[in-house]
């Protein structure tokens, strides 16, 4: 074989899979697929420098990373605003004509998988990065290789951003998991965790072997002249992509409705796993005007698919302990497949909920699952008893550490600091984002970290050391420096970040904040009388934040000395202007967020509150104004919008 037959060797090998991958239409035998597969292999094992980007043989998962860095999108991945019936798209449709009227839309399926952002630069794959947070996500282009309907290079040469998500088809799940039962491993719970698990494997050997299929469903970063998203996709797909299984384009709420109702019959047909329908404003021109609130895109919104309903039986229910030691009751059932997730457990909320519902073991229940939110039991069949239901006893004492609970009647506490599910708890939520943000601090690494007794509390975290660590199963240096550099790069964190990081019952992170910049560290001090004067903060919340200051009040002063917290900045006197010492309450979305908002208010001497009364002297609303905007009107308040609030200010 010489160059030019290589090159058309390779050429063909890449026709074959995109008839075989993308458009389920073989045109070969595996036969002779393979055949050409080894020659072209052979040619390339003697002439390295010759291999094409786009040569299937670069698509072999063989090699094995020690973890995932982190790489930014070119343009953020937005999450979308979810609609569940008929009723609820009308009014987003009303919202979205209030913007644009001459509009109409483009409709595809929302695929039940796991997000991926696919980066081209010269007509050449060189990134695949996970959703991650929707700015940054992990990098792994090296499993990105390995999906056969993902193409390694595509004709468009300028940058570009496609997305999409990887599903595995339902038929290939099963199989999957049949393998993975006769191997004695754990089956996975669904396709979209399988999909998801099988993107991150540090083997990528792991992900090419389970066959999974790259569905776009839009572009990012780009410079395609399109006017329409229809068209857009439309070349998108032609680049080598695979296609939906139905889109549409619709002019109005009936043809919307038309689709998503034939979606909706066929969901079980189809080859993917589907949660819905999307969307569009296929005009892009509408789009841009458009823009985004600070959460969601104004021009697309997810149509969910029915929630479904199953009957099942209460085998059990067992009990949670949280970090602040509540005891939360959750019912064990008969496994049970709704929509491809089997369903095992179903959440109760409280002992309050299993009284008032009657709910009693080995009783007949009807379970609602919708989407990702966990299953909740809506009935009792209380006709299909046969005398074998018992009814639940509340438990006295805590299910891991054997103390005794306190009763509080709708809630059970297990008062035990040392409790080993209040330990690991309190941890994991001390590391979370909306506290110290620890990155790499895992529910597994905590709960490794604790079994091992090199942490018991908090503090602990801060006396680990590299040599600690590498004792410890799976920790090599890397992973143990960089969980270092993260403890330490806790120090010096904004002061209510500290606060909200003790995990002090009935007190997050806006009530953190509250405390922060009324007291800042004196609010280990700080009376009930003074706590309760705080903006949003009650009772039941004081007495929490006096019941933990008292019990950990040397455990507090610890951990400020270790992490020396920013004490947060005594505001300047404001100055004269329409907003000071005036009470604002803010409602719907905005140009900026609600927290830039509320901090340009309260420098101008503002008590911004969350909650509308006669007290409340203005409310400034932004699009999507809700309950708050109407109360304030039947209160005669004083409405102001975003720009009459900037026009006051730029007057003053």
């Amino acid at each position: 074989m010489n160059n030019q037959e290589y090159e058309k060797a390779v050429k063909q090998l890449n026709l074959y899979s995109y008839h075989y991958y993308v458009l389920d239409d073989p045109i070969t035998t595996d036969e002779i697929y393979d055949k050409l597969y080894h020659e072209v292999l052979a040619y390339e094992s003697t002439h390295k420098e010759h291999i094409l980007d786009s040569s299937p043989t670069q698509r072999v998962g063989d090699s094995i990373s020690d973890g995932f860095t982190k790489a930014p999108h070119l343009s953020r991945m937005w999450s979308l605003e979810d609609v569940f019936n008929s009723e609820d798209l009308e009014k987003w449709l009303t919202k979205t004509y209030k913007l644009d009227k001459n509009i109409s839309f483009y409709c595809e399926p929302k695929y039940d998988g796991a997000s991926l952002n696919l980066i081209y630069e010269d007509g050449i794959l060189t990134q695949g990065i996970t959703r991650g947070d929707g700015e940054v996500g992990e990098l792994i282009t090296q499993n990105v290789k390995t999906i056969r309907s993902v193409p390694l290079t595509i004709e468009y040469k300028e940058k570009i951003e496609i997305r999409g998500e990887v599903v595995i088809f339902k038929d290939e799940f099963e199989k999957i998991n049949q393998d993975r039962a006769k191997n004695g491993e754990a089956v996975f719970a669904n396709p979209r965790n399988a999909a998801a698990g099988s993107l991150r494997q540090l083997d990528s050997r792991i992900t090419a072997s389970r066959n999974l299929v790259f569905l776009p469903y839009g572009v990012g970063e780009n410079s395609l002249e399109h006017k329409l998203l229809s068209q857009k996709m439309a070349y998108i797909y032609s680049l080598g992509f695979k296609k939906p299984p139905l889109s549409a384009t619709c002019s109005d709420a009936k043809e919307i409705q038309v689709i998503y109702d034939e979606m909706c019959a066929n969901r079980d047909g189809y080859e993917m796993m589907l949660d819905g329908m999307v969307v569009k404003v296929d005009e892009i021109s509408a789009q841009i005007d458009m823009g985004y609130t600070v959460k969601n895109p104004r021009f697309s919104v997810a149509y969910k698919f029915p929630a479904i309903e199953k009957i099942t039986t209460v085998k059990d229910i067992t009990l949670q302990v949280g970090r602040t030691g509540v005891v939360t009751p959750v019912a064990l059932v008969e496994p049970t497949n709704i929509d491809g997730v089997v369903v095992e457990r179903a959440t109760l909320h409280n002992f309050d909920e299993i009284d008032r519902k009657d709910i009693r073991l080995n009783d007949k229940v009807i379970i609602l699952r919708s989407g990702d939110v966990i299953p909740k039991i809506i009935k009792v069949l209380t006709h299909e008893r046969n005398g074998s239901e018992a009814k639940y006893i509340r438990p006295t004492f805590c299910p891991v550490c054997k103390s005794e609970l306190l009763d509080e009647g709708v809630l059970l506490k297990c008062q035990n600091l040392r409790c080993e599910a209040r330990v690991i708890n309190s941890i994991i939520y001390f590391a979370s984002k909306s506290c110290l943000n620890i990155d790499g601090l895992g529910n597994k690494i905590v709960e490794a970290l604790f079994s091992s007794g090199l942490v018991k509390s908090v503090v602990d975290l801060f006396s680990l050391t590299l040599d600690n660590l590498l004792v410890l199963e799976g920790f090599k240096e890397k992973k143990s420096q960089n969980l270092l550099s993260s403890i330490e790069s806790a120090k010096g964190c904004e002061f209510w970040r500290f606060v909200n990081s003790l995990g002090i019952e009935h007190i997050g992170e806006v009530a953190s904040k509250t405390l922060s910049s009324n007291f800042g560290s004196g609010f280990v001090d700080a009376t009930k009388d003074e706590i309760v004067l705080c903006d949003g903060i009650g009772e039941e919340m004081a007495e929490s934040v006096l019941e933990f200051v008292r019990v950990n009040k040397d455990t507090i002063a610890l951990l400020q000395e270790i992490l020396k917290p920013i004490e947060p900045q005594q505001r300047v006197e404001a100055s004269e202007n329409p907003f000071k010492d005036k009470t604002v309450v803010l409602t719907g979305s905005m140009s900026e967020s609600r927290d830039a908002i509320k901090e340009i208010l309260e420098n101008l001497g503002a008590k911004v509150s969350g909650s509308v009364s006669k007290k409340t002297d203005f409310v400034i609303y932004g699009e999507d104004a809700g309950s708050k905007y109407d109360k304030a009107v039947s209160l005669g308040v004083e409405c102001l919008s975003e720009q009459q609030m900037r026009s006051k200010i730029e007057q003053a």
